[in-house]
Parts: structure tokens; sequence; C-alpha cells
């Protein structure tokens, strides 16, 4: 068969393993997931109201083009209905784009470490990855620039930035996209910007309308807590929107998935409330961190990308013997670390105790 070259030698993406694997595989009644940064508080109150009334008809498409969550969107961000594009989760935008933009002969540029989706998508289609290394964990713009050239399709920054949880100033990216030439496309990726808590921190909204190559992509993931609904959307000038359209597959969004997004928009009080949570969890892992020596990055998501000066797969299996699935700094590429999503105070501080068991038979702390 006449598969593509570059599928040889690639990998589907490892995302953690599911509870109920790691209580069978370990013997264990209760089994925490620290590893996928989802929300530990679930949905907003008013969805699960809703799903419990909820009568559609499943047996209907859903309506392709997502009208009533696209006017909801719309209207809390004061944008057209037009400059939104909708996606089965942020991963489907992220394909949309490399599959319209990339392809042999061009090269995309991102940073490393950062989104595997990434660079998996633009291997498939064929361009050429340029990675950046970051600089203390955050994107280092400068370099990013300097690896563009007339060749450059797309260019990617991850803001908050995944697995490091860093952001890059409001200055930097400005001066940043001031100087991307106009016909590479800027993609800002802000799966997380619900948890920011930087006080410099400057919303990025008004950015694509000041760059016609600029698209903003944000999901309902993340703050929302409806991660198995997969809603991601992107914000951009009605032509970027009109030219990404086709790629799109027709009804990439359930019923189900329009509706409860349109309800857990509406509970803004809710996002607060779990922003505010996730600050104190976030304290719980810096003062760990900060009592034993050991290096961070200082995450504005919810998640905490820290060292533990052993080998990062076999700290992620004694925690998991434990009944804490995390994600393994090897597995993004840094060894040595571990990226551990905030869950909430109590499973924080269980956590944390057990890890300072592990590390205390690793030899770390001893």
């Amino acid at each position: 068969m006449k598969w593509k070259q570059q599928l040889f030698g690639m990998k589907a993406y490892q995302p953690g393993k599911p509870i109920e694997e790691v209580k069978k595989l370990f013997g264990l009644d209760e089994v925490v997931k620290l590893a996928s940064n989802e929300n530990p508080f679930g949905s907003s109150p008013k969805v699960k109201q809703f799903l419990q009334k909820d009568e559609s008809n499943h047996a209907i498409y859903p309506d392709g083009y997502a009208q009533s969550l696209r006017t909801s969107l719309a209207n809390f961000y004061g944008v057209a209905e037009n400059e939104i594009i909708l996606g089965n989760g942020s991963d489907d935008l992220i394909a949309i784009i490399t599959r319209a933009l990339l392809y042999p002969g061009v090269n995309t540029v991102m940073a490393d470490l950062s989104f595997s989706q990434y660079w998996h998508n633009a291997e498939i289609e064929g361009a050429e990855v340029r990675k950046v290394p970051l600089k203390n964990g955050v994107h280092d713009l400068e370099a990013m620039l300097d690896a563009i050239d007339e060749n450059t399709s797309v260019v990617w920054v991850c803001n908050p930035n995944n697995p490091t949880g860093t952001i890059v100033s409001d200055e930097t990216l400005s001066a940043f996209l001031a100087k991307v030439p106009k016909d590479v496309f800027v993609v800002l990726d802000e799966a997380y910007v619900e948890y920011i808590n930087d006080a410099s921190y400057k919303d990025t909204l008004h950015y694509f309308r000041d760059y016609p190559n600029l698209i903003l992509l944000r999901t309902f993931s993340k703050a929302y807590g409806l991660a198995s609904f997969r809603v991601g959307y992107g914000i951009a000038q009605a032509d970027v929107i009109a030219k990404l359209d086709p790629v799109r597959a027709p009804f990439n969004n359930t019923i189900l998935s329009q509706q409860v997004a349109q309800v857990a928009l509406q509970d803004q009080e809710y996002i607060a409330s779990c922003r505010k949570a996730n600050e104190i969890g976030k304290k719980q892992f810096v003062e760990f961190c900060e009592q034993h020596g050991l290096n961070y990055f200082p995450s504005q998501t919810n998640f905490v990308m820290f060292e533990v000066k052993a080998p990062s797969n076999v700290v992620f299996e004694e925690m998991m013997k434990r009944g804490f699935i995390i994600r393994s700094g090897a597995a993004l590429g840094l060894e040595g670390y571990i990226r551990v999503t905030i869950g909430t105070e109590a499973q924080n501080a269980r956590f944390l105790q057990l890890l300072e068991e592990v590390l205390n038979e690793q030899g770390v702390l001893a």
C-alpha cells in the first residue's frame, strides 16, 4: 500500500493510563488521575443540571455550523460570528491548521519543549519542523524569529506553555508579533488562559484585530471541566476563518457538546472559583519544592512541572503503585522532572506526602 513515508516510525499520541486499568494493575480501590490537566472539580453544577434534563434527539446530526454556541462565544468575546471556528477540541483545530498550511517544502517553527501535536501533525503533512529550545522554561521568541525564513508557513506559541506552564510577557509577545512576516501564520494556543493569575498578564484578544495572520486557540477542556465533550475554538479575522473552514470536518461538535459548552460559558463565577482553588493548590506544590530544594517552573496553569532528582519513569511508576497517575518528564522531553495536575487540596496533600516517601526511597531527600 502507498503509505505516506512520514508515517513510518511515527507513534500515536500516548495518553496517561486510565484509572480503571491502574486499579486493576495494582489492586487499588482508589486512584487519582493527575496526568492530563483536567479540572479536578469537574464542570459547573449548571452543566450537571442541564444534562439531567436534556431531551435532545440523538438520532439526528448536530448543527454543523454550531450556530447557538457560535453566537454565545461571539457575544462573550465581542467578536463577529464569522470570526470563530469550532473544533473537536483544540487538537482538531491544530490538525486543521496543519492540513491547510503545511506541506513538503515549507517549515514550521515551535518551542522545544511544547505541545507534541504541533510537530506530530506537521510531520504527517511532510513539513520541516524547526524546534527552538526554551529559555528558562519560557518561549525564546527572539530565537524563534531567527528561525523564520522565506519558507516558514506556521509559527506556534503555546501560552501558557505545556508542559512547563510558563507565559511570555505581553511586551515580549507584542514585539514578536510586530516582527513576524505577514505571510507567516501565527498560532497563539491559549488552552490554559482561564488559569492565568499573573497581575502583569494582559488579555490577548485584541491581537487578532491587529494581525490578520494570527489565530487564538482556546478550549472548554481545561478550566471549564468539559474535556470529554471535546470543544475547542479559534478566533481570527473572517477571511482566515473562511480559508480554514473548508478543512474542518462536517458535524465536528456533537449536539450535547454544543449545548453544555454554552451552559458552562455562562457560569463565570464557577471559573473564578476554580482559578482561586487552583492557586491554593499550586502553593502546596511550590512550598514542597522550595522545602526540598527542587527546581520548578513558575506555572500559570493547572499543573506544575518540577524536578525530582531521580529517574522520571521510576517516580512515575512508584506514584502509580500508590494510586496517583502523573506524567513522566521523560515522556515529555525533560528527564528528572514530572508534570502533575493540581488536584483538590486534599489530593495534593496526599500526593506530596507519598512523593516525599518515594523520593526518600530513591535517596533524593535522605
